[in-house]
């Protein structure tokens, strides 16, 4: 997907949530830009979820199949989500800034287990301690925002919103090349 980025030593991949003064930083010392990307639909097939679900299950929460208990644990990402994150993250401060459902307590616990089992769990990984669970994405600051839909502020979103799935960005591909020339 790009250009293979240099090995480093395990100290200066340590996460910026475990280094405050590497927040936001390269190594070369140049600000990164903030980056957040959301899951559903975005990270993560969501109908791959539904199709995982028990029928009747389906059927009981027509309409709001995101309140169906354990839906979440049962996703796939989508084709090229993991290798775009992982690029990504190389290149800015990247976060998964994501909706849980309200009335899905396992959703919020899903989500994050989704994301140890596709990123890691490990302090090494591209996304330890980076996943963001609001209902206000407008509130986060930054510079870009990759997400399927508008909704819970993503459309208020400071930065640029990049409409994951839209004729411009219909796909990972489309997204990564275009963040790599806006870095």
């Amino acid at each position: 997907m790009g250009q293979p980025v240099r090995e480093v030593s395990r100290e200066e991949i340590t996460p910026s949530c475990q280094r405050p003064e590497l927040a936001g930083v390269t190594l070369a010392g140049v600000p990164r830009k903030i980056l957040y990307v959301d899951l559903d639909n975005t990270l993560v097939d969501f109908p791959s979820g539904i199709e995982g679900l028990d029928p009747a299950i389906v059927e009981k929460y027509k309409g709001r199949l995101d309140e169906a208990p354990g839906i979440f644990a049962l996703m796939r990402p989508l084709p090229g989500a993991i290798d775009a994150f992982r690029e990504l993250a190389q290149l800015f401060d990247t976060y998964i800034l994501s909706t849980a459902p309200w009335r899905n307590p396992s959703g919020w616990q899903h989500k994050i287990e989704w994301i140890h089992e596709h990123l890691g769990a490990g302090e090494d990984s591209v996304a330890y301690k980076r996943l963001i669970l609001t209902h206000h994405k407008e509130l986060n600051r930054g510079d870009f925002l990759v997400d399927d839909r508008p909704n819970n502020g993503a459309d208020r979103f400071e930065g640029e919103w990049i409409h994951f799935g839209s004729k411009r960005f219909p796909n990972w591909p489309t997204v990564v090349d275009y963040l790599r020339r806006s870095r």
